[in-house]
């Protein structure tokens, strides 16, 4: 737990906790008592900041001598590592895929980055972060690192501390740091919260790699939810899924568009893809959770505005190429 405080120390000193409620519509709309656990409210509008603040704040006090880092992102962990590079004096170069949401470009810059637009999905772009880091002598910040998780992690104290007894919790899986997080904090409470983990149908890795006990990587993973479409999963992160996790789900591009129809009905509040998966998890599950005490994970509001015009009228939108 040392670890852990010490992250919540460093998160506070620049966000304060994001908030956890219970909304009666989708109360009424899945039978069961929903929290929602708002990293939308954060000051990046994702949970990935938390890492973020945790990792740089490690790297100045013990690397001081590192010129830089550099990283690959689809967007919020570039935000996250955009805003606490600059908080701690040193440049960050972001590597984003071609396409890549203008949005998200557009707040990384604004934070700071300088963006590097290289290949066609975010596994491509992080061979080009690596590239740039033997040129540059740059850090190499990857995905999942310890320090991500710890400061990630926070928003499970936040929320396993607010509300007590939770049965399940819902999860989208990207790269693996939020889940992980949660798997962790839970660990540490000596709590029975079972851990269930939301990936795409079009980006099934982590799914796959799970029910094959070793990491299976994708082809593709062409969903619009561009904040867990992953390929190649991290080794580390499917070990730590697959002891801790209850299952994994999958759920549709429609089926997240839906999700994020009814947080905007039921909530009044905007979720990227990424952050509705846990909401459509729990849908797809409404049935078996009737009549228990359930959280779900809207991890980021950080969504184009025509893709979610598009989406609240009643389509979803698939990515051109991951």
């Amino acid at each position: 737990m040392p670890a852990l405080n010490r992250a919540a120390t460093i998160v506070g000193a620049v966000q304060p906790p994001t908030p956890q409620i219970a909304w009666p519509l989708l109360a009424a709309r899945t039978g069961c008592d929903v929290w929602v656990k708002h990293e939308n409210h954060g000051v990046t509008g994702a949970f990935k900041l938390r890492g973020g603040l945790v990792y740089l704040e490690r790297l100045k006090a013990e690397r001081p001598q590192v010129p830089g880092i550099v990283s690959a992102t689809r967007g919020n962990h570039g935000q996250s590592l955009a805003f606490a590079a600059r908080r701690v004096g040193l440049p960050a170069a972001i590597c984003v895929p071609r396409g890549n949401s203008a949005e998200k470009n557009a707040a990384m810059r604004a934070f700071g980055a300088e963006l590097i637009e290289a290949g066609r999905d975010f596994d491509q772009a992080r061979s080009a972060a690596a590239r740039i880091a033997q040129e540059r002598g740059y850090e190499m910040v990857p995905a999942l690192h310890t320090d991500l998780v710890t400061g990630v992690a926070t928003y499970a104290r936040e929320l396993f501390g607010a509300v007590p007894d939770l049965d399940t919790v819902y999860v989208a899986i990207g790269m693996g740091s939020g889940i992980c997080g949660l798997i962790r904090t839970r660990d540490l409470l000596g709590l029975r919260t079972r851990i269930v983990g939301v990936v795409s149908t079009e980006a099934p890795a982590y799914a796959l790699s799970v029910a094959a006990g070793q990491p299976v990587s994708t082809e593709t993973a062409r969903t619009f939810a561009d904040g867990i479409a992953c390929r190649m999963p991290c080794p580390e992160a499917v070990a730590a899924i697959a002891a801790g996790a209850d299952r994994i789900l999958q759920v549709s591009d429609p089926e997240i568009a839906a999700a994020i129809r009814i947080l905007h009905e039921d909530t009044h509040n905007t979720a990227e893809g990424a952050g509705a998966a846990a909401l459509a998890g729990l849908l797809q599950e409404r049935e078996a959770m009737r009549g228990r005490r359930v959280a779900v994970i809207l991890s980021g509001g950080n969504i184009d505005r025509a893709v979610l015009a598009r989406v609240l009228g009643g389509g979803s939108r698939r990515q051109r190429a991951a």
